[in-house]
Formats: structure tokens, sequence, C-alpha cells
């Protein structure tokens, strides 16, 4: 089992760069398309639990989020943002770096080398 998990969208450029950041660190982690396999509300909850990122950072306040019509003041709380995210999975924030009971979101990318040494 990995050391590291990385929560991955393969389009996303930040998200690219912490498998980068791992590969050089030597880190081989459990790679995570949530794309293309939707984490569910409980195990978002139990990802929320190890975020060292307030709950609300969570969620990508993009375009499609401005197009939905949401107010990112509806999604502070855990819960909030764990609905939220199962059903949108495109508005999680990326990456996402999981390592035991801590995690980050992976922006600004400087944050991603820290967490793997």
């Amino acid at each position: 089992m990995a050391d590291v998990t990385i929560l991955h969208n393969t389009a996303c450029s930040t998200s690219r760069h912490a498998l980068d950041e791992a590969a050089e660190a030597g880190v081989e982690p459990e790679i995570i398309q949530y794309l293309k396999k939707p984490l569910t509300r409980d195990e978002l909850l139990d990802l929320i639990g190890k975020l060292e990122d307030p709950p609300a950072d969570l969620v990508r306040k993009d375009g499609f989020f401005t197009g939905l019509g949401l107010d990112p003041d509806d999604y502070t709380t855990p819960e909030a943002v764990a609905d939220l995210i199962v059903e949108h999975p495109r508005l999680l924030q990326r990456p996402v770096l999981v390592r035991g009971d801590r995690a980050i979101i992976g922006r600004p990318k400087d944050r991603v080398a820290a967490f793997l040494a």
C-alpha cells in the first residue's frame, strides 16, 4: 500500500506537477482519478477530517461553480462541502495529497514538496 495518495485530474497541470514532485522525491503514490472514480460522501468527510486547510478550500470556485449559481458562503461546513462534491465531483480542488492522518490541497504548487518530504 502506498504511503501517499494523490487525488488527481489528468487535465490539470498543477495535479500533474504533484505527480512529478512525488517522482522526484522517490515517492510512489496511489493515484486516484477522482473524476473516473468519484469519492463517496463518507470518503469525502474522512478526507476533510484530515485536511489541514479549511473545508471550503476543497471546493473549486471556478466558472462551473458560478454557472451553477452557487454561493461560496453555502459551502463552508464539512457536510455541505461533501454533499456538493458528491453531486459535482469536478468541483473538487486538485490535487489533494493524503499521507496517514494528514491531507493538503497541493495549491500553491510549492506546498507539495514540503508535504512529501
